[in-house]
């Protein structure tokens, strides 16, 4: 389902803005998966919000059991307490495998009422705080007597009695009771410099994945809001950029104005910040070209071309137009994103997994 015109409703930013607007105008709930066995569309911490009006908001499987899921959560409403599920997909006598679900292992689901009693579960400080742009670990109580609680903490293990960093939702058992913890990261913050035709199918893509997207362009005649709805847009030269826009939150960028200078302008704006990818449009002699006018000391240069700068921009798809670079592009960025190797899942799982149903990594 589509909401928040037209923002993608599976991504968690996007699920707590639609809650935030109207959290005292409906009853909701919060159905979180805690534990799985087996293959599972969904790993824990994939969260989901079901309301009052018999919506949901997100998902937890491949859309095969949101139905019961809201059935359920519909009940948790009615009896203010919390609640956990099972779905079996190798049991005959259980409705994930009467539904047909192919994957075959256990999800194990919690639904918690959201209410100012329990503090909205923590919601309104989430969102306030991914949108500061601050990670954190969410925790969550899995309910043996109705109660329902959260709470946030810094980003390591401190609950597992080490000081690391928290890498991946974890269940343990604190003090007699089953806590979920799981590290949310803000939305990853792209930035694309040019704003011409050829960018429209990218911010697309970008804003398609639930990620923040910048745009920069001093030409009166391009990066129109109207053509790119969902961006930040900032009609400057790159190098006025630092007084508008806080360049260390930004993830990614691609250079892609079609003007040899102002590319070389994003380069050297950009090469000393802690980017995780940084692409720039076009074959490797325009990128000689446009290193060569960014003035970077030869060193710096060599230490691009082997560090994050990408150039010819883009996964080995196939494909000319731009909507085909863009897509190209998307993946390569959200693969960086993820530490993934951009390797096709049906060679990874038929060498060391057979049993991957799922592309999940950290709950987006």
């Amino acid at each position: 389902m589509q909401d928040l015109h037209g923002a993608p409703t599976n991504h968690l930013g996007t699920l707590l803005d639609l809650w935030f607007q109207n959290r005292d105008s409906r009853g909701w709930v919060l159905g979180t998966v805690y534990r799985t066995q087996g293959p599972s569309y969904r790993k824990a911490g994939s969260m989901m919000l079901c309301d009052d009006l018999g919506r949901h908001y997100g998902l937890l499987s491949g859309g095969c059991l949101e139905s019961d899921i809201q059935r359920h959560a519909l009940k948790t409403l009615r009896t203010g307490k919390a609640a956990t599920i099972r779905y079996d997909g190798s049991d005959e006598d259980d409705v994930a495998f009467q539904l047909g679900i192919g994957c075959g292992g256990e999800v194990e689901i919690l639904l918690q009422p959201i209410t100012p009693e329990n503090n909205y579960l923590q919601l309104a400080e989430l969102r306030s705080r991914l949108r500061q742009r601050q990670p954190v670990v969410f925790r969550q109580q899995v309910a043996t007597s109705g109660e329902a609680r959260a709470e946030l903490r810094p980003l390591c293990a401190s609950a597992l009695g080490v000081d690391i960093p928290l890498q991946r939702p974890v269940l343990a058992e604190n003090d007699g009771a089953l806590w979920l913890n799981t590290p949310l990261l803000p939305a990853p913050h792209v930035l694309i410099v040019g704003g011409g035709i050829d960018a429209r199918p990218m911010a697309q893509q970008f804003n398609a994945q639930g990620w923040l997207v910048s745009l920069c362009d001093p030409r009166p005649a391009n990066a129109r809001p109207a053509y790119f709805p969902n961006c930040t847009s900032y009609r400057c030269h790159p190098d006025a950029l630092p007084g508008k826009l806080d360049l260390n939150s930004i993830d990614a960028a691609v250079a892609m104005s079609h003007n040899l200078t102002l590319d070389a302008a994003a380069i050297r704006l950009l090469h000393q910040r802690p980017l995780r990818y940084l692409g720039l449009l076009g074959p490797v002699s325009r990128r000689n070209q446009v290193l060569t006018l960014s003035g970077l000391p030869t060193s710096d240069q060599e230490k691009l071309i082997h560090g994050v700068l990408r150039a010819p921009i883009g996964l080995d798809l196939g494909g000319e137009l731009p909507e085909s670079i863009a897509l190209a592009t998307c993946a390569e960025i959200h693969s960086v994103l993820h530490r993934k190797s951009a390797a096709a899942l049906t060679v990874q799982s038929s060498q060391a997994h057979p049993e991957v149903c799922s592309n999940a990594a950290l709950p987006e």
